[in-house]
């Protein structure tokens, strides 16, 4: 146990240092080669900022993924490690080992997302094509790397549908966060903490570590991504971002019996993602009405509309890690409820969107996006 704790608390540590140190070197190269996203009508920053962030998330978690995996295979499996390490690590070891091509498929289906988000960084992609990718990745994600929801659904081909669909709401849940200064990043940091603890109940060592390490690659990107920022991860971070969070919620067992967690912990992840998916839904619906696309930017996401309120950029992204984290301790207490308690979970998530509703419906706007 004493090594689990140690790993918990060194991993995310390494990862963040690694990635603020990549963040860093990427920041510098942006600049120096004009790679830069400059003031829009459609957007709310009004300088000039480094892209390419993502890049620094995505190789942040491609070389500890290769390097944890290149361990277990070399290291750990031939035995080396065996007095150093405890049963309870060392029993994982066939079921890692097993699973690796698994893992490298993941890497790959994150690297697709992250070529195609850098490039549409580059180009402004369209959507469609975009929308296409996304689904080719989930499919792949889903049939050749088992990630996939099942909800107690005996049909695969249902269930292989609802994850491809699962897993590209979540991918754009976060391409629409990433609208201000530190919120696709720290939402998703929050969202991945609060799912660990799901997994390290469950005892999925390898799932959690890799949670762990995606934690503190997001840690290392805020350190330049918190207001005021001086880069964007861009869609070649966001993407990565919502695929690592879907593959989490996918991968991670909430209802297990044998450590008595009740049926009803299966909604953890909807607990959890109460807050962004609001906005998501929100904002395209918003988006639809006013016969735009919804897959066009503009300034109408709640966090536009807390800055328009005379909140600064701090205190907006401030605010929303604070709504995440209460329905997040909402999703960690689920585990543990009995059904009246699960249903008081519930309730007070939908009041949390019940609040955000008030403040969003205070500061009506206009088709353009601006208040009136």
């Amino acid at each position: 146990m004493t090594q689990v704790i140690l790993a918990a608390l060194l991993l995310p540590a390494a990862a963040m240092a690694a990635g603020a140190a990549l963040t860093a070197v990427v920041r510098r190269q942006a600049v120096r080669r004009s790679f830069v996203a400059r003031p829009q009508a459609d957007r709310y920053h009004r300088s000039v900022i480094a892209l390419g962030g993502g890049a620094a998330i995505f190789w942040t978690l491609a070389i500890f993924i290769l390097a944890g995996a290149a361990a277990v295979r070399f290291v750990v499996a031939p035995g080396y490690l065996d007095g150093w390490l405890s049963p309870s690590l060392l029993e994982h070891t066939e079921g890692f080992l097993s699973r690796m091509p698994q893992l490298m498929v993941v890497l790959g289906v994150a690297l697709a997302l992250h070529l195609m988000g850098l490039w549409d960084d580059m180009k402004h992609l369209g959507p469609f094509f975009k929308l296409t990718v996304q689904f080719a990745a989930a499919f792949a994600a889903v049939v050749w790397a088992d990630v996939r929801i099942t909800m107690f659904i005996e049909s695969h081909v249902v269930t292989a549908i609802l994850s491809v669909f699962w897993i590209v709401l979540i991918i754009n849940v976060f391409n629409f966060l990433d609208n201000m200064d530190g919120l696709s990043a720290g939402i998703a940091a929050i969202a991945t903490a609060v799912l660990m603890v799901a997994a390290m109940r469950s005892g999925q060592f390898f799932v959690a570590a890799t949670g762990l390490v995606f934690l503190g690659a997001l840690l290392g990107f805020l350190v330049f991504n918190f207001p005021p920022a001086s880069i964007f991860m861009g869609d070649a971070g966001s993407m990565v971002v919502g695929f690592f969070v879907a593959l989490l919620t996918a991968r991670t067992t909430y209802y297990d019996p044998a450590v008595g967690t009740p049926l009803y912990s299966v909604f953890m992840p909807a607990v959890v993602m109460a807050v962004p998916l609001y906005d998501f839904i929100t904002v395209t619906f918003l988006r639809l009405k006013q016969g735009k696309s919804p897959f066009v930017g503009d300034t109408q996401h709640f966090s536009h509309r807390l800055k328009r309120r005379g909140l600064s950029d701090r205190h907006v992204a401030l605010t929303l890690y604070l709504a995440t984290l209460c329905t997040g301790l909402g999703g960690i207490i689920l585990q543990e409820a009995s059904l009246a308690g699960a249903v008081l979970v519930f309730v007070q998530t939908v009041l949390i969107l019940v609040i955000v509703g008030i403040l969003e419906a205070s500061s009506a706007v206009n088709s353009n996006g601006s208040t009136r």
